[in-house]
């Protein structure tokens, strides 16, 4: 299934900012976010088709996934 994949602000670095992959059928959230070897403490919010989910959500053939880190500051 295709999905297209989005990361955002500090994940882009030596990544992609957009692309579509293929992935297996039952994938899940967490699955994509550890293929891309981003690190599990640094998670923000994921949205898939600008809706908020969480690691155990499946993905299907279409979503639109989105990666934001923690965002810092003060």
């Amino acid at each position: 299934m295709k999905i297209t994949v989005k990361l955002f602000a500090t994940f882009r670095a030596g990544r992609f900012d957009i692309e579509t992959r293929d992935y297996p059928a039952g994938t899940k959230v967490g699955q994509v976010v550890e293929q891309l070897d981003l690190p599990m403490e640094k998670l923000g919010i994921l949205m898939i088709n600008s809706r908020h989910v969480d690691l155990d959500r499946c993905l299907e053939d279409g979503d639109t996934l989105a990666i934001f880190p923690l965002v810092g500051g003060g």
